[in-house]
Formats: C-alpha cells, structure tokens, sequence
C-alpha cells in the first residue's frame, strides 16, 4: 500500500502562486501513476493533473492547463503541484491520489489510494 500526506495548501492572493506536495510512504512509489484532484464545497470531485509513474508525461485539466504543473521526484517520494495566476474559482480541498498503472486516468474511482486534503483558499 500507499499512504499519502498532502501540504502547502494556505491561503493567497488571487495572481499569486503556490506550490503543493505530497508525501508518499511505502516502497513502490515509483509504480504508480499519480494524480491531483480538487472539490469545492458543494462540488463533486475535479480531475487537476495527474503524471506517469516515469514522470515522462503530464496530462492537465483545461482550466488548469497552462497555470498548474504537475511533477514528481521518486527519489523523495514526493509528488508536486505548482500552482500559479491562482484565481478565486481554485479555492478548494485538493488531493493527492495515486494508482496502480501507468495511463493517465482523470476519473476518481479509478485511483487506489488518497491523502487527507489540503486546502487551498484564493482570495480575491
């Protein structure tokens, strides 16, 4: 198994930028495709970004194309998202999840293993 933490959600200004991790325990991190997600209040669910299990490729939401990047780094098994021209309409609880496989997958059900959440709130 996998276990996920979340951190560097806080609140900023709207323009401003941050820059979320997400620890991962275990010891096959570096086999699991990995994701983003957010959920506003009232809100389903919302794919963000998610990156293969090598790294080599990176798949966005339109809205967040162009504003989010989605990295990792196996070695510290951690995976990140930088977030920047951050608007009011990304305030929301956003989670790290991660899967077994390598495809790129935006839906929730089809990830394995999630972390608490951090939130991030963008005032305007």
């Amino acid at each position: 198994q996998v276990q996920l933490v979340e951190s560097g959600g806080g609140l900023v200004q709207a323009g401003g930028s941050l820059r979320l991790s997400c620890a991962a325990s275990g010891r096959t991190f570096s086999s699991y495709a990995m994701g983003w997600f957010r959920q506003a209040p009232g809100k389903e669910r919302e794919f963000v970004a998610a990156i293969t299990w090598s790294g080599g490729s990176t798949f966005y939401a339109d809205s967040m194309k162009g504003r989010f990047i989605i990295s990792r780094d196996n070695a510290k098994k951690t995976v990140y998202l930088q977030m920047n021209n951050l608007k009011p309409e990304d305030t929301a609880v956003y989670y790290c999840a991660a899967r077994g496989g390598v495809a790129a997958e935006g839906r929730p059900s089809k990830y394995d293993y999630w972390g608490q959440g951090t939130q991030v709130t963008v005032s305007s």
